[in-house]
């Protein structure tokens, strides 16, 4: 038991920060949620027009300097790259796709469930259905193949950028889009956005905290370290929405989300599957570019140009429920994830490795 007290510390600070950030001002069931704040991100660097949803969310460069903190002070921090960047990019895309018709990545699926959202629910299965599929391909030889060491230097690149978006943010605003009505528009202040940012952060680092990461440890191996941060994370937030008096129950009606069920269902499988197959959620991913990974920080940049791709050509859901364009998207999400997975699958390489018979 006593191996399980660091990550469910750090799910206890997460569902901490994201009640101290919806207090602040974050849309409600929304004090953490990486889709919806690179979505927020790419508006406000006008990747989209999307008025609504326009805000350089200053948790982001928060996790990623936090996460490059902590591995540089444990020695953690090492350029490497060069796994099916492509590959990458387009699986980031998918998620966000999935994301999108859900309304939220995996951890604000959890804070959903916290505050009473039971489409979470259906979500979670969906989720749930959607790693075991990804399972079965690692266990059928899925790999991406080996990633190369690089220059620190090359490493250090995406946490320049977070540190740049957050010098625009406070020198220039000028240059940024910002909503003044819709989600984009409720945010905590800036300062406490970052420090929670910072120091969940250095803890995912430390503990290597991922939402995919504990279903499938627990199914592959058994282990259920993983597992603990989400059950901290629903924990806390559930006990501190009950405390004060903003848990509510039900399907209908619940803040920047919809209850079309089938669909958030079919949306989160397409990330739960993505997400095993790129070795972890959209947190850890930003994580793990903080760390130096350059494959994670093109999955990271395939989640901005996707979240910018949805609200440019009406693929994003809404609170009135999905558009015929998100889930034509999603489809095709399942599609190109499948043949993703069966190009990559030990069988099919070894196929395409083989020299050609001479005739």
């Amino acid at each position: 038991m006593k191996k399980f007290i660091p990550i469910l510390i750090t799910g206890a600070v997460v569902g901490l920060a994201a009640l101290l950030l919806v207090a602040g001002g974050n849309p409600a069931n929304m004090g953490f949620c990486i889709a919806c704040f690179l979505r927020d991100t790419a508006g406000a660097l006008g990747l989209h027009t999307a008025a609504n949803v326009q805000y350089a969310r200053p948790e982001i460069p928060g996790l990623i300097l936090g996460a490059f903190l902590a591995a540089l002070a444990t020695r953690e921090f090492k350029g490497r790259g060069g796994s099916a960047p492509v590959t990458r990019f387009v699986l980031g895309f998918a998620m966000m796709v999935g994301s999108l018709m859900f309304l939220g990545c995996p951890l604000r699926m959890i804070l959903r469930l916290g505050g009473g959202d039971l489409n979470a629910l259906v979500g979670l299965a969906g989720f749930a259905c959607g790693i075991l599929v990804g399972i079965a391909a690692l266990q059928n030889g899925f790999s991406l193949r080996r990633s190369y060491v690089l220059s620190r230097s090359e490493g250090a690149v995406f946490p320049l950028i977070a540190v740049a978006v957050l010098a625009i943010l406070g020198l220039a605003p000028s240059l940024l889009q910002f909503s003044v009505e819709g989600p984009g528009s409720m945010r905590a202040p800036a300062l406490l956005s970052l420090a929670c940012g910072l120091v969940v952060g250095v803890l995912a680092q430390r503990t290597r905290l991922c939402t995919v990461g504990g279903i499938r440890d627990a199914v592959l191996f058994r282990d259920f370290y993983l597992l603990m941060g989400p059950v901290a994370i629903l924990a806390v937030t559930l006990i501190g929405n009950l405390a004060l008096g903003s848990f509510a129950p039900g399907f209908a009606g619940q803040p920047v989300a919809h209850s079309d069920g089938l669909w958030n269902f079919l949306g989160m499988a397409l990330v739960g599957w993505s997400a095993i197959l790129l070795g972890g959620c959209p947190l850890r991913q930003l994580i793990l570019a903080g760390e130096g990974n350059g494959d994670s920080a093109v999955a990271v940049l395939g989640m901005v140009v996707g979240a910018a791709f949805c609200h440019n050509f009406g693929l994003a859901s809404s609170t009135s429920g999905p558009t015929g364009n998100g889930k034509a998207a999603v489809i095709i999400g399942f599609v190109v994830v499948a043949a993703i997975t069966l190009a990559n699958l030990e069988r099919f390489r070894s196929r395409a490795a083989a020299p050609a018979k001479n005739t």
